[in-house]
């Protein structure tokens, strides 16, 4: 998957993708990440990317020739057809993990990050594909949001991680929150971990980690259990919680 990134702030995803699984998976070739400053493109001797907004107001709006340029020029030098250009601001709908899965089914993702006040309206009407948000509040840009795109949808991809069975078991991929991990020592402090996880029996285990996924989300996530997909044990072991 190729990844573009027009920020006028670049420098700040040199230490969240120079490490860890985004690193790797770029080292693998499986990512392919750029970087761009919309400031190049920007018109006049001052390199000019907002300006105070129409009709008064306080702050600074980002202008639209800028971003224009900067995704058409993306376009013209890459040739990718399935691809989507990305708007980072909390008018858009809420990232999660169902968005994070079709994202991931792109070739190409174009993201736009803002700053200052806001967009000329004529960029998140005519430009983005799709206006995303990582939640409810405001952030004093959009790179903050775009990396945990980024970080979400790679995870994604086949190769990225070291076994393809992770992605499937982590919290919100089926629905449901994760159920409890555990690793060596056995014991610590007088603190065990259960004994079905000893007991070998794969259908057993599977079974206690489902019930343990069902009461997580149910004690910290209720509302997540309204869409999720729910077997005719799940609706019943459900019923007995709430019991």
């Amino acid at each position: 998957m190729r990844i573009d990134i027009l920020s006028l702030f670049p420098a700040m995803f040199a230490g969240p993708f120079g490490d860890s699984i985004t690193k790797r998976a770029v080292a693998n070739g499986i990512l392919d990440i750029h970087l761009m400053n919309p400031r190049d493109f920007a018109l006049g001797r001052h390199k000019q990317v907002d300006d105070s907004p129409f009709g008064g107001g306080s702050g600074m709006v980002l202008k639209p020739e800028p971003m224009f340029k900067a995704v058409n020029f993306i376009k013209d030098t890459t040739d990718y057809a399935n691809r989507r250009v990305l708007l980072m601001s909390p008018e858009g709908a809420v990232f999660n993990q169902a968005k994070a899965r079709e994202l991931a089914q792109y070739d190409q993702l174009i993201f736009i990050c803002g700053h200052y006040e806001g967009f000329d309206a004529r960029i998140s009407e005519n430009l983005a594909d799709e206006i995303i948000s990582i939640g409810d509040f405001v952030l004093t840009g959009g790179e903050l949001p775009a990396m945990i795109i980024v970080d979400a949808v790679s995870r994604m991809l086949p190769g990225v991680l070291g076994s393809e069975e992770s992605a499937p078991t982590d919290s919100f991929y089926n629905g449901l929150l994760e159920h409890p991990q555990y690793t060596r020592p056995r014991e610590y402090e007088g603190l065990a971990v259960p004994e079905v996880l000893f007991s070998g029996d794969h259908a057993k285990i599977a079974k206690w980690r489902r019930e343990k996924s069902l009461e997580i989300t149910l004690r910290n996530r209720p509302d997540l259990l309204e869409k999720a997909e729910l077997s005719k044990a799940d609706i019943e072991y459900l019923a007995k919680l709430k019991a």
